[in-house]
């Protein structure tokens, strides 16, 4: 599916804007059951940098009883769209997995794993390995919704393959959104800079 249309990119940006609610202080991350006894059974988990993934992840967890979940780092990322885009590509050279803000959700609670990210490096952004790394899916169904900024998804399925063991992967809803590297290309052309080059 593609989102490139412009009444589409109106409609993401204006609901990119729009709270999503504050689901993540729900979840229970400790395990200790101090959350409500009446809980989805699925977790909308997903990282998004400039909004695209956010609004997915919004209108799949106001669809499907869920908890949110948003995969933050410690560590912000640049602003700036290509400096993120080469530190990413750097830390998944490094195979480096940044620390996270929160601590995962305790998996227990759920069947159903729907998770969003957009593609970083051709990949798996390295904030989403790291989410990986402290959860265990055996045993769940995991949904992929994936944005990418117009190169398609790389070799996400596999990276997501190797890291989601013992899951049973469903086949992910992609969607182009390359807003943010367009818009900051176009004017970067149009103020005579150049613009950087993008490494696979």
């Amino acid at each position: 599916m593609n989102i490139d249309n412009p009444s589409r990119r109106m409609l993401l940006t204006a609901m990119a804007a729009l709270p999503i609610g504050e689901a993540v202080a729900a979840i229970d991350t400790e395990g200790d059951g101090a959350t409500d006894t009446v809980r989805p059974r699925a977790l909308v988990a997903f990282l998004s940098r400039s909004g695209n993934t956010r609004v997915l992840a919004g209108v799949i967890h106001r669809a499907e009883p869920s908890d949110l979940y948003e995969i933050r780092t410690v560590r912000a990322y640049p602003d700036d769209y290509f400096q993120t885009v080469e530190q990413a590509r750097q830390e998944r050279d490094e195979g480096h997995l940044p620390a996270l803000r929160d601590g995962p959700p305790n998996m227990t609670h759920y069947d159903k794993v729907y998770l969003g990210f957009p593609i970083w490096g051709e990949t798996l952004p390295p904030p989403v390995r790291s989410f990986l790394s402290q959860i265990d899916l055996r045993g769940k169904t995991v949904v992929p919704f994936i944005t990418h900024g117009g190169y398609g998804t790389g070799k996400s399925a596999a990276d997501l393959a190797k890291r989601a063991k013992g899951a049973m992967l469903k086949p992910p809803l992609v969607m182009e959104a390359d807003q943010e590297r367009r818009t900051t290309t176009e004017v970067l052309q149009w103020l005579g800079k150049p613009v950087p080059r993008q490494s696979g």
